[in-house]
């Protein structure tokens, strides 16, 4: 009963941000307000968000940054390889390092 709960609310999670990224650009609000929802389902069920659906959040204002729309996406041109991502919202910059290739 407590697995099926969870694996309908992580099932929930997904389809809500995917839908959020696919209206971003056209409706900005409804966007939100789906992620929104999705954290809600997450908090709620006490249910950890997998890491591809937290990357589309911002870590400081946890506002709901989609890809190229309401963020900017840059690779770094340092020694150590990462993906710089700025939330358009709060102007915060965090690093995703990339491992180097074996």
């Amino acid at each position: 009963m407590k697995l099926d709960l969870r694996e309908i609310a992580l099932n929930r999670m997904r389809t809500l941000v995917q839908i959020a990224i696919d209206n971003a650009k056209t409706d900005p609000e409804l966007s939100q307000r789906q992620a929104l929802l999705a954290r809600k389902i997450s908090m709620r069920h006490k249910i950890r968000m997998p890491y591809e659906l937290r990357m589309a959040f911002c870590k400081k204002c946890k506002n709901f940054i989609a890809p190229g729309i309401n963020s900017k996406i840059r690779v770094g041109r340092s020694s150590i390889k990462s993906v710089r991502i700025t939330c358009n919202f709060c102007g915060h910059t965090y690093r995703k390092i990339i491992p180097p290739r074996s």
